[in-house]
Formats: C-alpha cells, sequence, structure tokens
C-alpha cells in the first residue's frame, strides 16, 4: 500500500535501510576527543566543558549557559531553579517523552495535563487560559488550583520535534496568573521563534543533545539563562555545591553530581561548529517530504508554523486514522525504513493516569495519526 512512499524514502537517502535519526560527525569530533584524551581532562573538568557552555550562550542567544550529563538532568534542575516543590502541580502536555514529566516527579511535583495545538504539535496557550480561568483562583500573588488547593508553580511547554509552541500567547497567560514559564527545549536546538532561539523565552530552558538529537555529545544536556546570576547559582549547584579552595571540601547547600564531562563536551564543541549546516540540510528534507506528500492521498505532512524556525529534528507524517498510522508503520518498518509512532501519552501510563487534565482533544487525535520518518542529516563530506 505505501511501497512508492517507502522507494521514495529509500531513494532520499541512497540507503536500502534508512534509520530514523542517526548523529553525523564531519569535523573536528576525532580531533578534539584526542586532544582531551591527551590532556588526560576526560571527566568533569576542563577546557571544553568551559568552551561549550560559552559556544551554546553565543548561539542561542542566552546569558548563561550551564551544562548538565543530560537533558532531564537540565530540566531538573530547571524546575527547582524555578522555585518548584513538593506537591507543587505544574502544567505541561500529555504529548511529550516521558523526561519531561520524569523530571518533575523527581521534585514531588504534579502534572496537571493540559491539550496541545495541532499547528505545534505543543502546549495550546488557550487551553492553558481555559483551564486557569475556570480552574484556578490567585491569592497573595500565587495561583491556587481550586479543587485541590496546591500551588500552581510553573508551566513546561514541550517544543515537539523542534516546533516551537504559540510563545507570545503563552507567556501573556502565565504573566497573568503568575506562573514560571520553562522550556523543555530539548529537541530544538536550532529552531527559532520569532527570531529567538528557544529556550530563552523563560525563566529557565532545557536542550539535550543525546545520540539522535540535532547535535550530540552523546548524553547532555544545558540550562539556558537570561538572568547571569541565576546560572552562576545553577553552575554552583550541578557540581555538588562545593565552596572553591584549592584542597578543602566545603559545600554550603544539597548539590548535584550533574556535571558533563570533558570528553563529552569536546564533542558537542565539534558538532556545534556545523548546526547551521545540518539544520539547513534537515530543512532541505522536509521541503523533499513536503514536496512529495502534496501527491499522496491519506499523509499529510507537518509543516512550521508562521513566525518560526523548526529544524525538523523528527520529520513528522499524519495518517487519517489509528487503523492507517498502523498499516503505515508496519510496512515501512518491515521493509527497512525506521519509522515509529508518536510517544505513549503520559496519562495512558500508571504513574500520571490518575492526574488532572482536560479533554485532551487534539492530544488524543494526534495520538493516533502522527507518525516519525526517517530524519538524519544527510551531508555528506
Amino acid at each position: 500500500m505505501y511501497e512508492k512512499t517507502i522507494d521514495f524514502i529509500k531513494e532520499l537517502y541512497g540507503h536500502e535501510r534508512v534509520p530514523l535519526a542517526v548523529p553525523k560527525f564531519i569535523g573536528n569530533e576525532k580531533k578534539y576527543l584526542e586532544e582531551c584524551i591527551d590532556s588526560t581532562f576526560v571527566s568533569s573538568v576542563g577546557p571544553f566543558v568551559d568552551r561549550f557552555e560559552k559556544d551554546i550562550a553565543k548561539y542561542t542567544g542566552a546569558k548563561r549557559a550551564v551544562v548538565c550529563v543530560s537533558g532531564t538532568n537540565a530540566l531538573h534542575m530547571a524546575l527547582l531553579l524555578a522555585g518548584v516543590e513538593r506537591d507543587d502541580e505544574v502544567l505541561t502536555q500529555a504529548l511529550t517523552f516521558i523526561a519531561t514529566c520524569n523530571a518533575l516527579s523527581y521534585i514531588g511535583a504534579r502534572p496537571v495535563f493540559l491539550d496541545v495545538d495541532k499547528d505545534t504539535m505543543g502546549l495550546s496557550p488557550n487551553a492553558v487560559r481555559e483551564w486557569l480561568v475556570k480552574n484556578s483562583e490567585l491569592k497573595n500573588g500565587h495561583c491556587f488550583n481550586k479543587n485541590s488547593g496546591r500551588r500552581v508553580k510553573a508551566c513546561v511547554p514541550m517544543h515537539t520535534f523542534g516546533t516551537p509552541v504559540h510563545l507570545d500567547e503563552l507567556i501573556d497567560v502565565l504573566n497573568e496568573f503568575h506562573i514560571e514559564l520553562v522550556e523543555d527545549a530539548a529537541e530544538s536546538i536550532g529552531s527559532l521563534y520569532k527570531g529567538k532561539h528557544t529556550g530563552i523565552f523563560g525563566k529557565v530552558g532545557a536542550l539535550s543533545f543525546n545520540g539522535n538529537k540535532t547535535i550530540t555529545t552523546g548524553g547532555g544536556g544545558m540550562l539556558l539563562f537570561m538572568d547571569e546570576e541565576l546560572g552562576a547559582y545553577a553552575k554552583h549547584l550541578t557540581t555538588q555545591a562545593k565552596v572553591p579552595h584549592r584542597w578543602e571540601f566545603r559545600h554550603d547547600h544539597i548539590g548535584y553530581n550533574y556535571r558533563m564531562p570533558n570528553i563529552n563536551a569536546a564533542l558537542g564543541c565539534a558538532q556545534l561548529e556545523h548546526i547551521e549546516e545540518y539544520v539547513a540540510d534537515k530543512r532541505t528534507t522536509a521541503k523533499a517530504y513536503a514536496d512529495y506528500f502534496k501527491n499522496v492521498d491519506g499523509i499529510d505532512f507537518f509543516v512550521e508554523p508562521e513566525n518560526c524556525r523548526s529544524n525538523y529534528w523528527l520529520n513528522v507524517v499524519m495518517l487519517k486514522d489509528k487503523e492507517a498510522q498502523l498499516k503505515f508503520l508496519e510496512e515501512t518498518n518491515d521493509n527497512g525504513v525506521m519509522t515509529r509512532p508518536i510517544w505513549e501519552l503520559m496519562t495512558r501510563l500508571p504513574m500520571f493516569e490518575n492526574c488532572e487534565h482536560d479533554s485532551l482533544e487534539n492530544t488524543i487525535w494526534l495520538a493516533d495519526r502522527v507518525v516519525n520518518i526517517p530524519s538524519s542529516v544527510r551531508l555528506v563530506k
């Protein structure tokens, strides 16, 4: 049924077996890794750590960037720095990778799942406003859930597959209700909203450099700040809260061992040198897909909304219904083209099935139709 589409994807990538997303190494990766090994500074202290932080800050426009060992760690720390505490509620989306909810669960906070917009697949400002108007009240400058009595402290939108949510509208709602914005930008390195990089619109943003991301450090994450003082505090907490001294071991807070090793940062520095080439290549691939699927009945290709530059981390097609989605997944994977459905909705997992949520109308509609298709960088050097 999908033979022509399978053949098109194989021709696009020039392979009989096409993975979903693999890293590309075309620059100084080996050189920087050798430098790191020769220096013996392969752990959490070394020049590549400092360089990677500065390079990411410059690239994203952040005032300060702080490396972490994973994107999940970065998001956990971001929520702590935003003031989220045990039993606080955090507004987020059910259409997300589980790391979003794991991070807030580490604190003992509770997710409230609200609907997404179809044109971004990310948290809907209208859904957030509608829920807050109906279910919340302001007391002494804080927002509280009238049903549970708990404080609603933060909101975590996730820029799904690299597509920014409608940030201006969302920020307006959150400011009105005194709720902190923490961006889960794990998938959106290289993505812009109205010319500004994702991850720098709220109090803190979190990036991921997992092996399948647009650029990778093998595993790793980054915190983004527009407040340099808060960024410095984050650096302190993520390095075990150790007070600097030539030999003494003194610590002044409960700290976290979230330090990215120098060897991973070396890889990140080399990868970042080519990020604009990678994003341009991925956008070219997305354009090829968009042109192809215009002429395919029953399959729609997802394109970025206005005022956004998506990195098209993972390309998305939408089938007409759940049956077609499953048939597409079966045929493509059986014939050497790796595809996958969107994540299982958080509200369908045992850990979160009893959490408060709205109708999730768009969320469910997308979950029954979305399939990710091969999205690796195709550059050859």
